[in-house]
């Protein structure tokens, strides 16, 4: 929690307090209260200007003005280009040809080098330390690093600061959403925390359930871009064992009713990722009769004729 206060302290007036939104619909669904956290309307689009803008700011200030580079599918590596704008420093990102072209036009429209690769035949990874080292750049990834999970623990601060939630539900990629979320939840007293990934990609689920770090052997086929990680890191998936109570997941389909409901009921955009927690809520897979929810909408960077294809039916 101190690295969440301090993340909190950085994020003040830089980063969006983001609205809680509700749905009477919804709470007839479900039989609950719940309230969804919308970081659509977060800068950048989603919850990982949170974490980036963070790790960027507690670079010691000679380390940081060499520059930074991330790898990222999209929502890191834009958030990641307007922290190092805000701070005035150069930014490279990895990301991969087929990333949404609204996620890669906003890096650059931020200032950044994109660097392209193919997510199905190269190593990210190996591309951002090489470019890192030939350039002395600082790498800044997109989940395993305390600062990142920190900054995206704010989201969960925010949400406890208003009111109290006995469930939690978090959208899960490579976990430094609901690893910082977790623990702020963790410390409000008897919170249940639910992580969701998409059916394809539970490579959480199974590391949850087996007691280890599972890792995919090939990248999830999934409309959810943003959750297409192969599996969580050393440092995300620690604090997943000790603060996540269970992993659930939800289909594409699902998904997809997500972001019609979002779109139809509480008139905004998400992008597939962003809608899996509230899926997960939608279609039953979790008990919350009686209980106050808290769901995170992570973000809604999606080019406008793919949320038309996805979403015509």
């Amino acid at each position: 929690m101190d690295d969440i206060e301090r993340a909190a302290v950085r994020l003040d007036e830089v980063a969006h307090v983001t609205p809680e939104l509700t749905s009477r619909t919804l709470d007839d669904r479900t039989a609950a209260t719940v309230r969804l956290k919308a970081e659509c309307f977060q800068r950048t689009g989603s919850f990982k200007f949170r974490g980036a803008y963070n790790a960027v700011a507690a670079l010691p200030a000679a380390t940081r003005s060499a520059g930074v580079i991330t790898f990222s599918s999209g929502n890191h590596g834009q958030a990641i280009a307007l922290a190092a704008a805000l701070h005035g420093i150069p930014a490279v990102i990895v990301m991969p040809h087929d990333a949404p072209a609204t996620k890669r036009d906003a890096a650059v429209g931020y200032g950044a080098e994109v660097v392209g690769y193919d997510r199905y035949a190269e190593s990210r990874e190996q591309i951002g330390d090489d470019l890192a080292a030939q350039r002395g750049l600082t790498l800044i990834p997109p989940f395993d690093a305390w600062d990142v999970m920190a900054g995206q623990g704010t989201l969960a601060r925010e949400l406890f600061a208003s009111e109290p939630v006995d469930t939690l539900v978090v959208c899960v990629g490579g976990g430094g959403l609901i690893s910082g979320c977790a623990t702020v939840a963790k410390a409000n007293g008897d919170v249940r925390v639910i992580g969701v990934e998409p059916e394809a990609g539970d490579d959480v689920r199974r590391s949850l359930a087996e007691g280890r770090r599972v890792t995919l052997d090939e990248t999830p086929m999934t409309i959810s871009d943003g959750q297409q990680t192969l599996s969580c890191s050393d440092r995300t998936f620690a604090v997943i064992q000790d603060r996540v109570d269970e992993i659930v997941t939800v289909t594409d389909s699902e998904i997809v009713a997500a972001m019609r409901f979002a779109f139809g009921r509480l008139n905004i955009v998400l992008e597939p990722s962003g809608a899996s927690a509230l899926a997960a809520v939608l279609n039953g897979a979790l008990d919350v009769a009686g209980q106050r929810v808290g769901v995170t909408m992570s973000g809604g960077n999606v080019d406008l004729a793919r949320f038309a294809n996805l979403t015509a039916g």
